[in-house]
């Protein structure tokens, strides 16, 4: 099993692939495209066959990375 960070390190960020988007391992497949597709009820081995290059630890290192980006959101109250 890898650790936490390895796992991260499987999402990038380049201002040349989609716009900027975080894909995994730089390839043109984004962390929101795997996630609405979990969302819409594709399984994990769905997306492995519409998606031969994806590994198991792909899956993992989007989970991840959305938890981390929902766990850095802030909610502040404004009074009127």
């Amino acid at each position: 099993m890898q650790t936490t960070d390895a796992l991260l390190a499987r999402i990038t960020i380049d201002a040349r692939i989609l716009a900027g988007k975080p894909t995994i391992r730089g390839l043109r497949i984004s962390v929101q495209q795997i996630l609405k597709a979990l969302a819409a009820g594709q399984t994990q081995n769905d997306l492995i066959q519409e998606y031969p290059e994806l590994e198991p630890e792909d899956f993992q290192g989007v989970l991840l990375y959305a938890a981390d980006v929902v766990g850095e959101q802030r909610v502040y109250r404004l009074s009127a």
